[in-house]
């Protein structure tokens, strides 16, 4: 049984960085929020659309650094739930695209309480439209496939050699410091050595981002200085970047669009 009288818990999509492109509908949750249990890569300046009485929980996980273990985020939001307070959960990106969206409905659905949806933009969309690449085009791509390349705790690496040809157009979230192996793995199953590939650091916000053959993408993100967060999107539809960029290319855009010839 669902317990009407307590407020729902708000998982929210916080998008890729710029607090512009949140929803209105997320941004007068966190403006209604009593709590709000936060990811790491979800912009302070979010935070600021709270009100003064709202209590700002982290509990982000970032590669390589100290994390919040996901059971004790859904303890919390549980605990903050039966409190009756009224709850955000922001999540960077959109919740049920590699943001453990679904473990915290599941949490919440097994203690009884109720919690909605609302959606973000997810990063990889937005560092492809801040790009200038359209994810699909009727002559260079029909399909799109996001892939992690981060390897689950305990599981299996992708096979990447299985997705080189399962879509026309890859988009691979926290898989730049595999970069190279996942490249590899790309050309083994047949992906070709020449095929366009862009990979974008802090999409919409400093974002730089660094264009090169796929046999060469590793090589030019070290070259670039890239890093986490980013993503990598590979296809043909990268070659249209420098036709549909739509960013101002002054000097200061130019420390934001780093590409490589």
């Amino acid at each position: 049984m669902h317990q009407p009288s307590l407020p729902p818990v708000s998982i929210v999509g916080a998008g890729p960085g710029d607090p512009e492109l949140l929803t209105l509908k997320a941004a007068r949750r966190i403006a209604e929020a009593e709590i709000i249990f936060y990811d790491a890569l979800a912009n302070p300046r979010i935070l600021d659309m709270a009100a003064d009485h709202c209590r700002k929980v982290e509990v982000g996980k970032r590669g390589g650094q100290s994390s919040t273990p996901q059971l004790l985020i859904h303890e919390q939001l549980i605990r903050a739930a039966q409190q009756g307070l009224r709850i955000v959960r922001l999540k960077g990106g959109d919740p049920f695209l590699f943001g453990r969206g679904g473990e915290e409905c599941l949490a919440l659905r097994a203690a009884n309480i109720d919690y909605e949806i609302i959606p973000g933009i997810t990063s990889g969309m937005a560092a492809a439209a801040y790009a200038g690449v359209p994810l699909t085009h009727r002559h260079r791509s029909q399909s799109v496939l996001f892939l992690t390349g981060h390897e689950a705790r305990g599981g299996q690496a992708p096979d990447w050699s299985r997705y080189a040809q399962a879509a026309d157009t890859l988009v691979i979230y926290m898989g730049i410091e595999r970069a190279a192996g996942i490249c590899t793995a790309l050309m083994a199953g047949g992906l070709a050595a020449g095929t366009p590939c862009l990979a974008v650091q802090w999409a919409t916000l400093e974002q730089k981002q660094v264009q090169a053959p796929l046999a060469r993408l590793s090589t030019e993100i070290v070259r670039a200085g890239l890093g986490s967060p980013a993503i990598l999107i590979i296809g043909a539809v990268v070659e249209l970047a420098e036709l549909c960029a739509w960013l101002p290319k002054t000097e200061d855009a130019a420390r934001h669009l780093m590409q490589q010839p």
